[in-house]
């Protein structure tokens, strides 16, 4: 899940009346209330992640690894809930590449166990690390025997140098924010690309496009003539991705409001006379939740016995996705410069 700004010299946003709403007020709503509080949340799970990942490690047994899994599952939700910030530090840095690029690729990350050689910090090691990597390393069905192996002490360091690295690069966005991002972060009321607001509006859209893509679309099969492939899944291992799509998309409509203060993008929209679209799209948020809320976990396996709620939930996501993307882009003068997940 790559998020790709493409810039080009002619990119140029129109200049949209202020109408008197107070968008250093807005962001500071953001910075203070949902951006800095959610990474620092994301630092709390991780560190009650590595303490339980350690304990199933030194006695890996069914037992503890049920007892690892909802402990997993609270740091993965935790993510959904920063996944939408990917903007200043967290961008610079690529974080929702390496924590969640899925699925994970199985096969290096054998190699790089085998070996005991490998190099998280580069870019093409994303699907080796990450929220994906330990899903596959923790729960697919030979994790268990898999850490009696002759390969079992190398296997475990692996996953301690995945949660090590986890941690340090959330921390580092975190510490950013904090030091000298949140004042920039402020500062900047333009909505031209590269700006805070238009970072937030295209991320907005872009997280709609990966909800309708990786999460959802690809996995069913949108991209392959219908053939299914829920081993794409995210968390195929834990079987809870529609929980994190949900979670995902009501983080999302959290972030859209500024978390219902009178101060996010929502309450902007409403400033610049555009009322109705607001409701709109508020309205199509909440249906869109409803729908994927209905769809049964694991979705990799209501791919096949849910069909009429999987395509239910992806139409609603599609409508949602043209108001942000189209709609909210517009009437906000923020240009859409990320690539989509598939182009159409």
């Amino acid at each position: 899940m790559l998020f790709v700004i493409a810039c080009s010299e002619g990119d140029k946003t129109e200049a949209v009346p202020d109408n008197g709403f107070d968008k250093t007020a807005m962001l500071t709503n953001y910075a203070d209330n949902l951006i800095i509080p959610a990474y620092a949340g994301m630092e709390q799970k991780l560190a009650a992640l590595e303490s339980a990942v350690n304990t199933f490690l030194a006695t890996p047994t069914t037992e503890t690894q049920q007892a690892l899994k909802p402990i997993f599952k609270e740091a993965y939700l935790q993510f959904q809930r920063i996944s939408v910030y990917q903007l200043g530090p967290a961008e610079t840095l690529l974080l929702n590449n390496f924590l969640n690029t899925f699925p994970a690729d199985a096969a290096l990350i054998e190699n790089n166990i085998s070996n005991n050689t490998y190099n998280l910090e580069v870019n093409a090691a994303t699907k080796q690390q990450g929220f994906p990597a330990l899903d596959y390393l923790l729960f697919s069905d030979q994790a268990l025997q898999k850490l009696d192996q002759p390969t079992g002490p190398n296997r475990k360091k692996y996953v301690q140098d995945i949660l090590a690295r986890m941690k340090a690069l959330v921390n580092t966005v975190h510490a950013n924010w904090n030091n000298t991002y949140r004042a920039q972060f402020i500062a900047n009321t333009r909505a031209d690309v590269g700006s805070p607001i238009g970072f937030l509006v295209n991320q907005f859209a872009y997280e709609l496009d990966q909800l309708k893509g990786p999460r959802i679309g690809w996995p069913y099969g949108k991209q392959s003539g219908g053939t299914l492939f829920p081993e794409k899944s995210e968390a195929y291992y834990g079987g809870f991705s529609g929980s994190l799509a949900v979670e995902n998309l009501t983080s999302l409509k959290k972030a859209y409001t500024g978390n219902e203060s009178g101060k996010g993008i929502s309450d902007y929209l409403i400033a610049l006379k555009k009322e109705q679209l607001n409701t709109d799209v508020l309205r199509q948020f909440d249906l869109t939740i409803d729908k994927l809320k209905a769809i049964p976990d694991p979705l990799a396996a209501s791919f096949t016995s849910h069909k009429d709620l999987v395509d239910a939930a992806y139409r609603e996501v599609q409508n949602l996705l043209t108001l942000m993307k189209t709609d909210v882009a517009s009437a906000t003068g923020v240009r859409i410069t990320y690539q989509d997940s598939d182009g159409d």
